[in-house]
């Protein structure tokens, strides 16, 4: 069975910056929500910072929105790559 690479990277795009926006947005409107993880998240991407005001919140689910993508779309060409 093979996977749709477009399916994944658009599921794995939405999903991933549908977390990080949520938690950002949920620390924007009450600050110490999330905070630990979103300290992770502004480890990995540069230029974020989890300060907790509403362009950090957009900022962070426009970089998860491409990680997403890219991570999707590298694991269904890996999964159909190998699963042969």
């Amino acid at each position: 069975m093979k996977l749709s690479v477009k399916s994944l990277t658009i599921t794995a795009a939405l999903y991933w910056s549908g977390t990080v926006f949520f938690v950002a947005l949920f620390n924007y409107l009450s600050p110490p929500f999330g905070k630990a993880f979103l300290d992770l998240v502004s480890s990995i991407y540069p230029g974020y910072k989890s300060v907790g005001s509403l362009g950090s919140v957009i900022v962070g689910t426009l970089y998860s929105l491409v990680d997403g993508a890219v991570g999707g779309a590298i694991f269904a060409w890996m999964y159909n790559a190998f699963s042969d």
